[in-house]
């Protein structure tokens, strides 16, 4: 057996596309949660695009998929249940709002935190709804709640 040829052929799998429903069932709910080779992921329709994410917030492991979408400087944001973070759909970015401390008077703006929270690829054939793991090469913070110990869907194996 090639042992290089299995590890490939695994890691393949992995970020190989996922059917996690119907169209018309997730534009009917605005969202859906599923797990896609062994990592929970909740996706979104909102405004006539789908999003998708790791379904608990990097900063504390907040359940996402029972946030609000609010609208923050023009960027759709889901807004974690727990703690009030807010992070983009499109990006996964964390949004703050952030004020000069030496002029009193300037309005808050918001500002971002860097990407925080993984997404994932979201594409529609047929009627099906299909999510892709991300495969970007950087750390994102909310890969600590998505896997190892923390990860609240163990597999089987």
């Amino acid at each position: 057996m090639d042992l290089e040829s299995s590890e490939q052929d695994s890691e393949e799998e992995k970020y190989s596309s996922v059917c996690v429903g119907r169209e018309d069932d997730i534009k009917r709910s605005e969202r859906i949660t599923a797990v896609v080779h062994d990592r929970e992921v909740v996706i979104f329709y909102h405004k006539g695009e789908y999003h998708a994410m790791d379904i608990r917030c990097y900063h504390s492991g907040g359940p996402l998929h029972l946030g609000e979408i609010e609208d923050f400087d023009g960027r759709p944001c889901i807004v974690c249940p727990w703690h009030k973070y807010k992070i983009t759909l499109a990006t996964g970015e964390g949004l703050y709002q952030s004020i000069n401390p030496k002029d009193p008077s300037s309005k808050p703006k918001w500002c971002s935190k860097g990407i925080k929270q993984r997404i994932h690829t979201v594409t529609v054939d047929n009627g099906n709804i299909y999510v892709t793991l991300s495969k970007e090469p950087f750390k994102c913070d909310s890969d600590f709640y998505a896997t190892g110990d923390f990860k609240v869907i163990k597999s089987s194996s």
